[in-house]
């Protein structure tokens, strides 16, 4: 079985998105992550649905799948990262972030995306966590709900620091439709479990699936062989699995040198397993790997 790949567009920050989109095609990938953002497909614009539509046939045209990532920094609230959340105390924040991703879902749907991914948040100071938990099922069951109706795949993602941040945590919240949108990344920076290991545990759940190299208790994205991942055995986990979705490169702090890593993220991914001299191995940083069809 032949794995599927897609390049995070969080990772491309300083290209127009349908640069971002040729530059990922033009490096092999079968897929494209979508973060919306101000200048990704801004889901608040007032042509949001003709920017969908837009990019939607773009994305066929070139044959691309995607997923829809939801992690944008100051989309909501351009004074405070990430917030609101689904665990923010002001009611009408939550409600906010709930209508966000109702809306990534109704994006996801005109795209045909595998997936929406998103997180649960930070609780603030002072905030009871207990209290916070509840609010949190409260959201997931009506954003999980909504995908259901949309037929869109719901994916929440443990995230270190935020009130579900590993696996267990995740494993305890029971809402119909939900799935796990597994970061193999973040498994060694909580230290929980082997990424590998992960990817088999869970594998009835999956909803999505990310990569990247990350060292053990840091929550940094690396590019590949500046880590402590062992690539090589998550991506024969997947093998194992039949995994069939697009396993997604997320490599958010790489923007600046997007025209370098896009290709050479890709041609790690696909020799890594492969025996030969002059091959990157997962202990190496691999080689700068031009990207066909652009200026060196």
């Amino acid at each position: 079985m032949t794995l599927r790949f897609a390049y995070n567009t969080n990772g491309t920050a300083n290209h127009r998105i349908e640069d971002a989109i040729r530059l990922i095609k033009d490096a092999g990938y079968d897929g494209v992550a979508l973060t919306l953002d101000i200048h990704h497909l801004d889901p608040f614009a007032d042509n949001w649905v003709v920017e969908a539509d837009r990019i939607a046939s773009i994305l066929s045209r070139l044959e691309l799948g995607s997923v829809i990532e939801t992690g944008a920094r100051f989309l909501l609230d351009p004074t405070a990262k990430h917030e609101p959340t689904l665990v923010t105390a002001d009611a009408a924040g939550r409600a906010r972030r709930v209508g966000f991703l109702k809306r990534a879902i109704e994006i996801g749907k005109i795209l045909n995306s595998e997936a929406v991914s998103f997180w649960a948040g930070v609780p603030k100071p002072g905030v009871d966590h207990d209290e916070a938990r509840g609010w949190l099922v409260e959201g997931l069951r009506e954003v999980a709900a909504f995908a259901a109706e949309k037929g869109i795949v719901a994916a929440l993602e443990p995230e270190p620091g935020m009130l579900i941040e590993t696996l267990d945590d995740f494993s305890r919240i029971d809402v119909p439709g939900l799935r796990l949108a597994l970061d193999t990344g973040h498994c060694l920076v909580t230290q929980e479990r082997d990424p590998a290991a992960a990817v088999h545990e869970f594998a009835p759940r999956l909803g999505t699936v990310a990569i990247e190299d990350m060292k053990r208790g840091e929550h940094i994205h690396l590019p590949f062989g500046e880590g402590d991942m062992d690539v090589p055995a998550v991506l024969d986990a997947l093998d194992a699995i039949g995994f069939e979705k697009l396993v997604c490169v997320e490599l958010s702090r790489d923007s600046h040198r997007a025209d370098v890593m896009v290709g050479q993220a890709l041609e790690y991914l696909r020799t890594c397993r492969r025996p030969g001299p002059g091959l990157p191995r997962p202990d190496e940083t691999p080689r700068e790997i031009p990207v066909p069809g652009l200026p060196h």
